[in-house]
């Protein structure tokens, strides 16, 4: 798998920007007001993709580090509970843009109406969601990218000696 790579991630906002954009001109009178109930969910994922990752990132050093695997009393980590949290991480972050361009939609589309209690407040609701929303992904790529397994320095000079005999 290659690693997720933000320009994606902001293709995916923008397109789902215009696309809720579009979509609010259609309906956004028909709707209720946007919750707020999604930024605690929101930031409570992130919380626990930034802490899974540094739990992770620990462990993965420290079995790398001690070839044991019990270094610093870590317990050594299965392959594939990393695996799974790789794409946990890809499927978080890809989610993540989702809801931010939604939330991007809602601020652009709301930004001409917002002497109005009800559009400033949803305003207001999209953009914390947003925030949120880009905190998650940020999250997201922390994971990935703590799961990754670091480099054996000592790897180039034996593969370099190995080569030249």
């Amino acid at each position: 798998m290659k690693p997720t790579r933000v320009s994606t991630l902001v293709v995916v906002t923008v397109v789902c920007a215009v696309l809720g954009w579009l979509l609010l001109r259609a309906l956004y009178a028909k709707l209720p007001p946007l919750p707020w109930t999604g930024v605690p969910a929101l930031l409570i994922a992130a919380l626990a993709e930034a802490w899974t990752g540094r739990d992770l990132k620990a462990r993965i050093t420290a079995r790398r580090g001690s070839g044991q695997g019990t270094g610093r009393g870590l317990k050594p980590v299965a392959p594939l509970f990393v695996s799974r949290m790789v794409a946990l991480a890809k499927a978080t972050s890809l989610a993540a843009a989702i809801i931010a361009g939604s939330a991007a939609g809602f601020d652009v589309y709301l930004s001409g109406s917002l002497s109005a209690s009800v559009p400033r407040q949803d305003a207001l609701t999209a953009v914390i969601t947003f925030a949120a929303a880009v905190v998650l992904a940020c999250a997201a790529l922390y994971l990935e990218n703590c799961c990754r397994v670091p480099e054996d320095p000592g790897q180039d000079e034996r593969g370099a000696s190995a080569t030249s005999r």
